[in-house]
């Protein structure tokens, strides 16, 4: 199979910059636009709608019009499915276009967006829309004359907040099962990343969306993502970012009209090699793969290795052998290995966080900003050894290609140091002893713990965290309870 010519495809790009609101794409109300950047080159891409809490308040007032008169939320499932479905052909033929459009944005290898993130998202939409007509209600058990009918309702405007690490994908996360539910949805996408969100809703509407059933309004989170968090009419948010912005969005609920509030945030996940991994090979590609992947930007990126002592020096070796496979090239270049961070703010963060960890451990490889044909923000593919549990790097979410590495003497060490952290979102295992893969997950604190593999992801399972990583899961039939509520329905007849 040819590979396509990703430059040709990048020039032939149009890129939407319009807000949707009510089906039409407009400008900002107050006429702002902010310049979107691709951090690979430092070249502008486009201007791009400064929505704010103006145009929050019309995308919003736009999805509750739609919502009560039922067009999308009373339509009959089987019909929702079937527009659903149309967009996820419509999206599937622009895979190649989507993907492009997300290496731009936010500097990702577009083998990676090509290759698993763009159909990934696809394949979601997918399984949302056919799960559509296929949710049951229930009927209790009640005495004679009586019946208790319970069903899951909509719950009416979904607000959803995205990072820019997976610009499409989380869009579908947060999206499909809100509007396989039937509700309306306003979505902010990262002022980073706007694009593949604005096409997702141009499609959308192509493929026979009801006007004011999604709404895309890009903009600041301090403008409007704050506005749509404190909408006193916004039944439900969801956001993935981070701890820190998602305990404002529990603030922002508390302080206007107590909407449920869904978080997937940040995640410091730990792996552990023990030493009866017979295939320390495969281990370490899942690890570097783990670490290095989207240049680890991933909130559930295997940033902590534990490794056992009597093998810390051979799996390092291993790593080491792996280092050279993700070296930083143009991300339009199939050949390259690590793509750009999303800007140059924070590759400047993830390089203070390197400059930390030199302080107190050993550099074993990388650690250096660089430039791709002279321009750009990247960084090479890092690792520590020698790290103390306790250090920065091995504590705070650092959201880079860098590694801490850290050895342990016991499965019980190991355990009490991968759970000492405010997070809980992934954790992986490495072990060939059954007994052990399942007694080591079950004291693990994760929301997802995977053995023998790093960050496994399929729609047919729950995505989520414990602790300050969030609550609620994405992905799975459990992410379809969050858009909705149970309404029993008691109905007393003669018998």
């Amino acid at each position: 199979m040819i590979s396509p010519d990703w430059h040709e495809i990048s020039r032939s790009l149009t890129l939407g910059s319009r807000a949707v609101i009510g089906g039409r794409f407009v400008d900002a109300h107050s006429g702002r636009t902010f310049t979107s950047f691709n951090p690979a080159t430092g070249e502008p891409l486009a201007e791009v709608a400064e929505g704010d809490g103006v145009d929050i308040d019309a995308a919003v007032a736009s999805a509750r019009k739609a919502f009560e008169s039922g067009v999308w939320s009373r339509r009959a499932p089987a019909e929702r499915k079937k527009v659903l479905l149309r967009l996820v052909e419509l999206m599937r033929a622009e895979i190649p276009e989507l993907s492009a459009t997300e290496s731009l944005d936010m500097g990702k290898l577009v083998r990676d967006a090509a290759g698993n993130d763009i159909p990934a998202a696809v394949n979601i939409l997918q399984w949302h829309a056919e799960e559509i007509d296929k949710v049951y209600g229930e009927m209790a058990p009640l005495p004679e004359g009586n019946m208790g009918l319970i069903r899951r309702v909509p719950l009416g405007v979904v607000g959803a907040v995205v990072p820019w690490n997976f610009p499409l994908n989380m869009a579908v996360w947060k999206c499909a099962p809100a509007l396989a539910a039937g509700n309306s949805v306003v979505l902010k996408p990262a002022e980073q990343s706007p694009f593949t969100a604005l096409r997702f809703a141009e499609l959308a509407l192509e493929a026979g969306l009801p006007e004011g059933v999604l709404n895309v309004v890009p903009g600041f989170g301090e403008t409007a993502g704050q506005a749509l968090g404190r909408h006193m009419d916004v039944d439900c948010l969801a956001f993935t970012g981070s701890t820190a912005v998602g305990k404002l969005f529990l603030r922002y609920a508390g302080e206007s009209n107590m909407k449920q509030v869904w978080l997937e945030c940040g995640g410091k996940s730990p792996v552990i090699v023990f030493p009866d991994c017979a295939d320390l090979e495969a281990a370490a590609d899942q690890v570097a793969s783990g670490i290095f992947y989207n240049q680890g930007q991933v909130c559930s990126a295997a940033s902590r290795l534990f490794v056992h002592e009597t093998i810390e020096k051979t799996f390092i070796d291993l790593l080491l052998k792996r280092v050279t496979a993700y070296q930083p090239g143009d991300p339009l270049d199939t050949r390259s290995g690590l793509g750009a961070m999303v800007d140059a703010n924070h590759a400047r963060n993830v390089m203070r966080f390197i400059e930390e960890g030199r302080k107190g451990a050993a550099l074993v490889t990388g650690g250096n900003a660089v430039t791709v044909n002279g321009r750009g923000s990247f960084i090479e593919p890092t690792i520590f050894s020698d790290v103390s549990p306790d250090a920065v790097i091995a504590r705070d979410e650092i959201f880079g290609p860098v590694l801490s590495v850290i050895r342990f003497r016991d499965e019980d060490e190991a355990i009490r140091m991968a759970n000492d952290s405010i997070y809980g979102l992934a954790a992986s295992v490495f072990t060939d002893d059954l007994s052990r893969a399942h007694r080591v997950s079950s004291r693990l604190t994760a929301g997802v713990v995977a053995v023998n593999v790093v960050d496994p992801v399929s729609p047919t399972v729950p995505f989520g965290g414990f602790k300050q990583s969030g609550s609620g899961r994405d992905l799975s039939r459990h992410a379809t309870e969050k858009y909705t509520a149970l309404k029993t329905t008691w109905i007393r007849y003669r018998c």
